[in-house]
């Protein structure tokens, strides 16, 4: 059986590929996806699928992950990711909160400095 923290990093490992479908077969369909700011939700897969396709419009200029590591399993797992981007050249760091039930997530959640976020742009 696959561990939570493995389908995790499955999905990050479909986000470096931009395989929106195996990433998207890891959530139920009624999931929500809350972005940087905590305003920003979205629920349900078709309009996730909808965002990834866009994704490079969320995303700062020349932004792009340095490291990925995984804290927890069993129903809940943290990304602890290093970034930068273009404005950000040395880098920074944000989390993202998965929570699972049968081997799906049902919702991530992004925290980061919203105010460095913004800047990135």
């Amino acid at each position: 059986m696959t561990s939570d923290a493995e389908i995790v990093a499955r999905g990050w490992d479909a986000v470096a590929q931009g395989d929106w479908d195996t990433l998207i077969a890891d959530y139920t369909d009624d999931m929500i996806f809350v972005m940087p700011g905590q305003n920003d939700v979205l629920t349900g897969t078709t309009a996730f699928r909808g965002a990834l396709e866009n994704i490079g419009a969320v995303l700062p200029p020349g932004f792009e992950f340095t490291s990925i590591r995984q804290i927890g399993d069993s129903g809940e797992v943290v990304s602890v990711i290093e970034w930068k981007s273009d404005k950000v050249p040395g880098g920074s760091q944000l989390t993202v909160l998965f929570r699972l039930t049968a081997g799906k997530v049902y919702e991530e959640r992004w925290f980061i400095d919203t105010e460095q976020w913004k800047a990135a742009f």
